[in-house]
């Protein structure tokens, strides 16, 4: 296998750590979180205590100032334990960078030390009923009255959004101007008219906590605006090749994990007086994953090199995400297929990461999205 050297030593000490920490705060809760629909709350504090939250940040608002590879290190090591419930990477690769790029130096000052401390749970609010991919199509509005904004309508598939203190909130300002009347809002979830809504039955990702939000004349002051008035969309575009990132990131950690659950279990399982792995068949099988999973490494790799650079694309992480994703999809249903039936049992990981995966080709903009992304850059 081709070695990995794009992280330093000081990333996998990082690495050892994080393994660690998940392998004593969260294996053992997770089945009941997933019966519970949400981790427990603590696990935020304890996660920001041992500065696996928002490491990125700069040291005047609390975090460690550290590249984006920490935070690559956490996505994985997530993914590898089938660890789905936890919304750690869209609270600090996602929300907290629209704060820190965006945002004002008092909403920096207030907002980011408590995500880095995970004193606060975060969460983006942009889908709903009738909007998805299609982020021009928002209907949720913004309207300025005096020195408050007045917010109204509902979102729905919002990620943390059960246990979220604070929300970005994709709003209209100017309905009549597209795109262009798009804006962003910080809401805190104490605000009068705010409520959450239940949590979603979903397929897999049953211990993450996706939730109904509801604005229901909620206003805030007009220093709640995150960034300019109507460039929303603008921030939006800018801040996604870096969501996509993150999803292809975890969709091959998830892959090489159901691949090594598959070697374990092949080599132990007997069928017809020998190994299930020493059919021709599951050997040509598990060479194919292998292959597949490895090229998917290096382009990850690669993708996450461009990005330290600045010079991730829009299209390249289009490409990244969609590959990505229906690679992860199809190696974990050829995994299932050679467990067997216990492959299809609750308890065997390989059938959790298998339901939890289906989602990843849909969310961060569904793939039939990333290849139009892709056929208008060629």
């Amino acid at each position: 296998m081709i070695p990995r050297t794009i992280f330093g030593s000081e990333h996998e000490q990082f690495r050892d750590s994080v393994r660690k920490f998940l392998q004593q705060e969260a294996v053992p809760f997770h089945p009941q979180w997933e019966k519970d629909g949400h981790v427990d709350r603590e696990l935020w504090r304890k996660a920001g205590e041992a500065g696996m939250l928002c490491s990125h940040i700069p040291e005047e608002y609390g975090g460690m100032a550290a590249d984006f590879l920490y935070s690559a290190v956490v996505i994985e090591e997530v993914a590898r334990l089938g660890l789905t419930g936890i919304g750690f990477s869209l609270h600090s690769d996602i929300v907290a960078p629209y704060i820190l790029h965006y945002g004002s130096e008092a909403q920096k000052l207030h907002y980011l030390p408590k995500l880095v401390s995970g004193e606060m749970v975060s969460a983006i609010a942009m889908t709903e009923p009738g909007a998805g991919s299609d982020l021009q199509g928002v209907k949720t509005t913004a309207v300025l009255d005096g020195d408050e904004y007045v917010i109204n309508g509902s979102k729905t598939f919002i990620t943390n959004g059960w246990l979220a203190d604070l929300i970005v909130v994709v709003a209209k300002t100017d309905p009549k101007a597209g795109a262009k009347g798009t804006s962003l809002f910080l809401v805190e979830a104490n605000t009068p008219g705010f409520s959450k809504g239940k949590r979603l039955e979903k397929v897999g990702m049953k211990a993450q906590d996706t939730s109904e939000l509801f604005f229901q004349d909620v206003r805030v002051p007009k220093e709640n605006l995150l960034g300019q008035a109507g460039m929303g969309f603008a921030y939006l575009m800018q801040e996604l090749p870096q969501e996509r990132l993150t999803v292809g990131v975890g969709a091959i950690a998830s892959a090489e994990a159901a691949l090594q659950w598959t070697l374990d279990y092949t080599r132990e399982r007997k069928a017809f007086g020998k190994a299930v792995a020493d059919f021709q068949n599951t050997r040509f099988k598990l060479a194919e994953i292998a292959t597949e999973v490895q090229v998917g490494r290096v382009f990850i790799d690669r993708c996450l090199e461009l990005h330290l650079e600045r010079k991730l694309d829009v299209p390249t992480a289009a490409m990244l995400k969609y590959w990505g994703t229906d690679l992860q999809c199809k190696v974990l249903d050829e995994c299932v297929q050679l467990h067997g039936g216990y492959g299809y049992m609750w308890e065997y990981p390989v059938a959790r990461a298998w339901a939890d995966a289906r989602v990843q080709r849909i969310y961060a903009g569904t793939n039939e999205i990333m290849k139009e992304i892709i056929a208008r850059a060629l």
